[in-house]
């Protein structure tokens, strides 16, 4: 799940061995709300989803208040805001907006090739651009190129699984999780290098199963109009509408890049949270680069892509809830051994202290496709000694599987990374009939985790 370009210190201030699992309760019922109010009460849920969320995140701050004192929920709130959420949704609006600003215009036909091709070129782009910019870049054109086609669900989830996803793990421009590694001192290169080959296996054999799935439907259960090769009535010439978005994502990027290189030390509190001056520049010039996008791409092209707001509303909404309410979660997983989920500890190392790289790849892993998978990296990396050089060296495995984990299997659900929802609303809104929170586990349960156990078996097993 993508989290704030900030600071490492992700964890609220106060103990988290001094919370007891119960404070983990509105953190599951904002994820049981996403997952079965869209299944019991579906007008309800797309009425008031903000409500819901706002109202678990209160169920955690009242409580917290009347336990540890106004002063230390407020805290917990301002952490959540301006440390996380806040530098998260700019962010994402940003690149919502400006990849929301690129058309790719003609008459492109959704074969299993031209399919499979797109997936391809976005799991490349994911490290270049972020899996974010990725996702939003070639979503619209994919849906596009298939709405002819009767079946087209399995091509959005390989996409999330590839694009949103996978594709991230060789740079730290790809996905949050690396980021964070690199500003704790981890090379900008090491990723590319030690996530390759784990990476190129799980995407390769990603792309063969939808490449086969994809040429099933298209040739078995399409019917002639879809298969047709004949071109539209409606033509238009190939060609990209609003190019000037291309510089202002690569603005974006560099921003996101200044944020990590730039290190004035020079900060602001806000009820006890410290923010980083050149946080605050690259979020106030990410607000100015989404506005540049709204002014100056063309009106033809956010009209051609149907763009809306309504993708990355749902999604700050039910993110807001989430990092609110998170909170003590991430607290008693930073509290180690002596915290509520001391079991980790033990499950992740050996008793002689040496670590179990496997277990710590599906540690990161699972935990990650439920929880934000930036401070679930950094809690393994303290796990694992936190110490960079150390772990880039004599522990790169371990390093490794932490990174694979915390990035592969943001897939496993629609909450592991923000890029999932937005892919699954922008689909949504063109029709498509995506599966529900627990029909999308199943596609990632029959497909992703034999594949990962697969490839801990292959990479983490020592």
């Amino acid at each position: 799940m993508l989290a704030s370009w900030s600071s490492p210190t992700l964890a609220a201030t106060f103990d988290g061995a001094a919370l007891s699992a119960f404070w983990g309760v509105p953190f599951a019922g904002v994820l049981l709300s996403i997952a079965l109010f869209p299944l019991v009460a579906p007008a309800f849920w797309h009425r008031h989803f903000g409500k819901v969320a706002a109202a678990w995140a209160l169920a955690f701050l009242v409580p917290f208040a009347l336990s540890f004192g106004a002063h230390e929920a407020l805290g917990a709130l301002a952490h959540a805001l301006f440390d996380e959420y806040i530098p998260f949704i700019i962010l994402l609006t940003a690149l919502y907006t400006v990849a929301g600003g690129i058309r790719v215009r003609g008459n492109l036909r959704g074969t299993p090739r031209l399919n499979t091709a797109i997936l391809a070129l976005g799991t490349v782009l994911a490290s270049v651009m972020g899996t974010t910019g990725a996702a939003m870049l070639l979503i619209r054109p994919l849906l596009r190129a298939n709405d002819n086609r009767r079946h087209v669900v399995h091509v959005v989830v390989f996409f999330i699984f590839l694009v949103a996803n996978v594709g991230g793990s060789l740079s730290p421009l790809g996905d949050p999780p690396l980021f964070l590694g690199f500003l704790e001192g981890v090379s900008f290169f090491w990723t590319t290098t030690h996530l390759a080959r784990p990476m190129l296996f799980v995407s390769g054999v990603l792309l063969a199963i939808f490449y086969a799935l994809d040429s099933y439907y298209f040739h078995r259960r399409e019917d002639a109009r879809s298969r047709c090769s004949e071109p539209s009535p409606q033509r238009e010439r190939n060609g990209i509408d609003g190019k000037i978005n291309f510089v202002l994502l690569a603005a974006a990027i560099a921003l996101v890049l200044m944020s990590g290189l730039w290190r004035p030390q020079i900060t602001f509190e806000v009820f006890g949270t410290h923010v980083a001056l050149q946080n605050i520049v690259r979020d106030v010039a990410l607000v100015g680069v989404t506005l540049l996008s709204l002014a100056l791409t063309p009106r033809a092209a956010r009209t051609g892509n149907d763009f809306n707001w309504a993708p990355i509303e749902e999604v700050a909404k039910l993110f807001a809830g989430i990092f609110v309410t998170i909170v003590p979660v991430i607290a008693m997983l930073r509290a180690g051994q002596a915290g509520a989920f001391a079991g980790l500890v033990h499950l992740v190392n050996e008793p002689s202290g040496e670590p179990r790289d496997i277990m710590y790849f599906w540690a990161t892993g699972l935990l990650s496709s439920f929880l934000d998978n930036a401070p679930t990296y950094l809690v393994f990396f303290n796990l694992a000694g936190g110490d960079a050089q150390t772990l880039m060296t004599s522990g790169a495995t371990t390093l490794a599987a932490i990174s694979a984990g915390a990035v592969f299997m943001g897939a496993n659900t629609y909450i592991g990374n923000a890029p999932n929802f937005m892919v699954k609303a922008i689909a949504q809104s063109r029709g498509v009939r995506m599966p529900g929170f627990f029909a999308y586990l199943g596609w990632s349960g029959a497909v992703l985790l034999p594949l990962f156990a697969l490839t801990g078996w292959l990479f983490f097993r020592h």
